[in-house]
C-alpha cells in the first residue's frame, strides 16, 4: 500500500491538527501539546534512559553481508569475493583482532567501537519467510514484528508522533511492514521530498506556526505553571533561530533526494527521526541481493562497497544532525547467503547462517556468534551469552540466537527483553554486547 496523496501523507506523518509539525516548530512534546494541563501536572513521560531512535535495514532478497563480515575469514572452506577490494583487513575491538572484508575498516573508529556484528540463524530459506522472520520466526508477542515491538515500546520515552514504524524502502512487498494486525503503508523518499519541501509545504512556515502555537499556551502558562513547571517548559522551547536552522536544514536535506534508492531511503530516514515522526524508520540497503547467478560475485562486490558506504554516510549524517548517541542502525534479513565452495559464482540461500548489525551507543563494538560447517555449507553456532563466543559449548543454541539477538536489542535500548521468546528456550541477553 503507498501513500501519494498530500493531505493523507500530512496526517500520517504529523497527526490530527499537524500536532507533529507544531512540535518541531515549538520544541514542546506531542505530548503536551495534545493535553497542556495534563502533561503539567504529570511531567515527563520517562526520565533520563536509553531510549534510541531505529533506522531498521531489511531485505527480503537475503543478502550476502554475512560473506564479508569478521568471522567468516578463519574457514579456508568459506569463499569470498576475489575483488581487491574486499580483501580481508584486521579489525580490532578490546585487543582481540578479526578479519573482514576491506570496506568495513574504513568506517571510522568512533562507528567501529559501536558496531556489533551478529552471527546468527533464521531457521528458513524462503524469500516469502520475511514477514515471519520480523515476528522472529513465533518469537514476538502476538506475532507482533520485531521493528513494529521496538516502536510501541520505544515511542512513549521520545515522545513521537505515532507509535507506528514507518517504511520508507520496501521495494520487496514482503519487506512491508505490519503493526498491531494491519499493513502500513509505505512513504518513499520522493513522496516526502514532494510533501515537505514545495513552497506551499509546511516546513516552509515553522516559524510563524511556532509564535501561533506559544501564543495560544501563554494564558496557561503564565497563570497555571508553578515556576519549576514554567522552568521545564522554557528549558524545551525552541528558539526562533534554533527553528529557521531546522528548517533550513531539513529543507536542504530533503531537496538533495532525486529519487527512492537507498541513500534517498537514509536522507529521508533521518529526516523523519529529527522531525520525531516515529521510533522506527525501516529502509533496504542492497549488499548482494538474490545472487544465484553473479560470476566472479561481482554484483556482490559493489553492492558490499556502496553498503558500507552508506552506512558510513548515515553515521556522517547523524553526526551533523546531532544525533550519534540517539539512533541505533539494526539489520535484519530474511536469510544470509551460502558460503561454501560451489559459490564463487552466485550463493544459494542460507537459512542457517545471517549477519545482523547493530551499530548505536548502547552497544559494544565486536563479533557475537561465530560459523560452523553445517549441512555442507556453514551455519551460525550456538552462542555463550557471557562472553558472546560462538561455541558448540554455548548455552543459547543455534535455533534460539534470532531471539537472543532480539532481546539483547531491547535491553540496550531501553526496552523489555522479557516479551521474546525462543523455540528452545535457551535465548537470553548477551551481556558482553551491551556498552
Amino acid at each position: 500500500m503507498m501513500l501519494s496523496r498530500r493531505d493523507t501523507l500530512l496526517a500520517a506523518l504529523f497527526g490530527a491538527g499537524g500536532l507533529g509539525l507544531k512540535a518541531l516548530a515549538t520544541g514542546l512534546p506531542v505530548s503536551f501539546l495534545a493535553n497542556p494541563r495534563r502533561a503539567l501536572a504529570q511531567g515527563a513521560p520517562c526520565g533520563p534512559g536509553k531510549a534510541q531512535y531505529i533506522i531498521f535495514n531489511t531485505s527480503g532478497d537475503g543478502d550476502s553481508i554475512n560473506a564479508s563480515a569478521p568471522g567468516t575469514y578463519d574457514d579456508p572452506m568459506i569463499v569470498h569475493s576475489p575483488d581487491p577490494a574486499l580483501a580481508p583487513r584486521p579489525l580490532t575491538w578490546r585487543g582481540q583482532s578479526h578479519l573482514a572484508g576491506a570496506p568495513w575498516s574504513a568506517l571510522p573508529r568512533e562507528v567501529l567501537d559501536r558496531t556489533l556484528f551478529w552471527h546468527l540463524m533464521t531457521g528458513t530459506s524462503v524469500h516469502p519467510m520475511e514477514p515471519e522472520v520480523l515476528k522472529l520466526m513465533g518469537a514476538t508477542p502476538g506475532g507482533e514484528m520485531f521493528p513494529s515491538l521496538l516502536a510501541r515500546q520505544l515511542a512513549p520515552c521520545l515522545g513521537t508522533v505515532q507509535q507506528q514504524p514507518i517504511s520508507v524502502g520496501a521495494p520487496n512487498p514482503s519487506e512491508s511492514l505490519v503493526y498491531a494486525g494491519a499493513p502500513l503503508p509505505v512513504v518513499p523518499a520522493l513522496a516526502l521530498k514532494a510533501t515537505l519541501t514545495n513552497p506551499e509545504g509546511p516546513l516552509t512556515a515553522l516559524q510563524p506556526l511556532r509564535d501561533a502555537t506559544l501564543n495560544r499556551l501563554h494564558d496557561l502558562y503564565k497563570n497555571h505553571a508553578s515556576p519549576a513547571q514554567r522552568r521545564h517548559v522554557d528549558a524545551l522551547v525552541t528558539s526562533q533561530a534554533s527553528v529557521r536552522n531546522i528548517r533550513q536544514d531539513l529543507l536542504s536535506a530533503l531537496s538533495s533526494i532525486r529519487d527512492n534508492s537507498a541513500a534517498s531511503q537514509v536522507t529521508a530516514a533521518v529526516a523523519l527521526i529529527r522531525m520525531n515522526v516515529t521510533p522506527v524508520v525501516s529502509i533496504h540497503i542492497p549488499f548482494g541481493g538474490d545472487n544465484h547467478e553473479d560470476p566472479g560475485l561481482v554484483r556482490e562486490t559493489g553492492e558490499t562497497l556502496s553498503g558500507v558506504a552508506l552506512i558510513g554516510s548515515l553515521m556522517q549524517q547523524l553526526a551533523s544532525a546531532g544525533l550519534s548517541d540517539r539512533v541505533t542502525f539494526l539489520s535484519l534479513n530474511v536469510f544470509g547467503r551460502t558460503l561454501g565452495p560451489a559459490t564463487a559464482n552466485g550463493r544459494q540461500h542460507n537459512g542457517n547462517h545471517q549477519v545482523s548489525l547493530a551499530i548505536g551507543r548502547p552497544f559494544r563494538g565486536g563479533v557475537v556468534g561465530a560459523v560452523t560447517r553445517v549441512e555442507m555449507d556453514h551455519g551460525a553456532t550456538p552462542i555463550d551469552s557471557g562472553s558472546g563466543l560462538g561455541t558448540a559449548q554455548g548455552d543459547i543454541a543455534a535455533a534460539d540466537t534470532l531471539a537472543a539477538f532480539a532481546q539483547t536489542t531491547l535491553a540496550a535500548v531501553g526496552g523489555d527483553p522479557g516479551v521474546i521468546t525462543s523455540p528452545g528456550r535457551t535465548a537470553k541477553v548477551v551481556s558482553s554486547a551491551l556498552a
